[in-house]
């Protein structure tokens, strides 16, 4: 895939999904500045969204604030805690909702998630609005639907010390 610097990129982070990848795979934490570097690659970024889940715990709020300064617009929103104790927190809707609003001023839109219940946004924003997509994820953890759908898939496996704080294996 040609990555050229007059493409204009939107990159769109499912915040929860990489945490919980990154948990699960290295017991690390996602190093969010060094993946936007390696996402934008040199092009023309117009938006970065990193969308999150506020639960109220103690170090969230540095989380937030550090995302704001590595040039993400920070969305939130709360964690639903149900009457069984069921918890629910994630932002498909919103990240899809998004992507498509702002595809008509993108060349290339970015989701930084591994989620495979993306596939027909990522079908629909290359069938109708024209937009190369590519996902940047940990291939461990990533669908091999979405990884098929997408223009180029950018696999932080191959790479986890660059891509990773506090990794301890």
């Amino acid at each position: 895939m040609i990555k050229h610097f007059e493409q204009r990129v939107g990159v769109f982070v499912d915040t929860q999904n990489m945490y919980h990848s990154a948990k699960n795979l290295y017991h690390a934490n996602v190093n969010f500045k060094e993946i936007l570097k390696t996402a934008v690659a040199d092009r023309k970024l117009v938006r970065a969204i990193a969308y999150v889940i506020e639960s109220k715990s103690q170090e969230e709020g540095g989380f937030f604030s550090a995302l704001d300064k590595q040039g993400f617009e920070v969305k939130s929103k709360d964690l639903q805690v149900f009457f069984s104790g069921a918890k629910k927190a994630d932002w498909d809707v919103g990240i899809a909702v998004d992507a498509i609003k702002l595809a008509d001023k993108l060349d290339t839109i970015i989701l930084v998630c591994g989620d495979g219940d993306f596939v027909p946004m990522v079908k629909y924003l290359q069938e109708n609005k024209g937009c190369m997509v590519e996902v940047v994820a940990f291939g461990k953890t990533t669908s091999g639907k979405l990884i098929e759908a997408v223009d180029d898939f950018i696999d932080l496996d191959e790479n986890p010390r660059k891509y990773l704080i506090g990794k301890s294996n």
